[in-house]
């Protein structure tokens, strides 16, 4: 049995190590023309945190994804490799001056160890007039380290990686059984999917270890330790395909985090990068089988993850790989 994946930023990864883990028959391969730091994974802080607004084609389906990918993490996390693979538990804070909601998810709020509001002491940890605060447990899973562990494994495990740009998928048609699209922003051009939209993110990379919790704010502020520097960030730019670091952006970037942890002035920068979140809403999680002029091919399509792929792509591809199997039986009673 061959099956091919197409991208490999977290989701494709995971996909493979998924598709080896369920079907250790079948030859797995990886397609892709962008690796590791090259994808829009890389730039990801790595918390396990997804948004209220995350949403896949049911709630139940959702909140089975959100509940697999947590569990894969976490079991990750307790296992040899949790240091190599960039995997570890951390705490964090989330303020608002302005909402109650905004503290809040009905994600998560089930799903993790700890989250719980927050006590008036610790509504003062940080500057400002915070009226409303929750404190939660979660993982952090840093994607430059994860993304080179997750590779060496899938290879380790007698799978390929290919590097091709592909035009669109109806060229793989005979060379695989399925194949499972996991090509990100990249699926608005090989599918003309016109639901897809990116929604573009700056961070910076500062070094300053003496920060050892996440914290969250309004405007879409944050601070997030990892493995390789503390994480400041962000913005959402919708629609934006400008992959250049704006100046701008990391002025108000630093503003807002420097006043939310004032420790941080003056930390050293590593580095600033830019990713394109490829949104939509739903995320694509089905089977499409595609005409071509010699018959069809089956794809099971898992994109669209947009700022929540690192967190939820163990969810998305353990519902992949089952309709990954589901197709293969459907074609065997033909």
């Amino acid at each position: 049995m061959n099956i091919c994946v197409v991208g490999a930023g977290v989701v494709g990864l995971t996909t493979g190590l998924e598709l080896q883990r369920e079907m250790r028959n079948a030859n797995v391969t990886i397609l892709s023309d962008r690796f590791e730091q090259d994808t829009c994974s890389d730039v990801a802080a790595g918390l396990f945190r997804p948004g209220t607004s995350f949403s896949g084609p049911t709630e139940e389906i959702t909140r089975k994804w959100i509940s697999d990918a947590y569990s894969h993490w976490d079991e990750l996390r307790r296992t040899e490799h949790s240091a190599r693979a960039g995997v570890c538990q951390m705490s964090g804070y989330i303020f608002s001056s302005r909402d109650p909601a905004i503290v809040r998810n009905h994600y998560i709020e089930k799903v993790l160890p700890v989250y719980r509001a927050a006590t008036e002491q610790e509504l003062t940890i940080c500057p400002g007039e915070w009226k409303y605060g929750s404190f939660f447990t979660t993982i952090l899973a840093e994607c430059r380290l994860f993304q080179p562990w997750a590779t060496e494994r899938f290879l380790d495990n007698g799978g390929q990686i290919v590097t091709v740009a592909l035009n669109n998928l109806q060229e793989l048609r005979g060379k695989y059984d399925v194949v499972v699209n996991c090509t990100g922003l990249g699926a608005k051009r090989l599918c003309n999917d016109h639901k897809l939209v990116p929604i573009r993110g700056q961070v910076i990379k500062v070094r300053a270890s003496w920060v050892k919790t996440a914290f969250y704010a309004d405007f879409d502020t944050y601070v997030i330790p990892g493995f390789e520097g503390v994480t400041l960030g962000g913005c959402r730019n919708f629609d934006s395909y400008n992959t250049d670091v704006s100046r701008h952006d990391s002025a108000a970037i630093r503003e807002r985090c420097e006043s939310l942890l004032p420790s941080l002035k003056g930390a050293p920068v590593l580095r600033e990068s830019v990713g394109l979140r490829p949104h939509r809403d739903p995320v694509r999680v089905e089977l499409e089988l595609l005409p071509t002029a010699n018959g069809s091919v089956r794809v099971v399509h898992n994109y669209g993850h947009g700022g929540y792929g690192v967190t939820t792509a163990p969810g998305t591809a353990k519902h992949a790989v089952k309709l990954v199997k589901e197709a293969l039986q459907t074609n065997s009673k033909l």
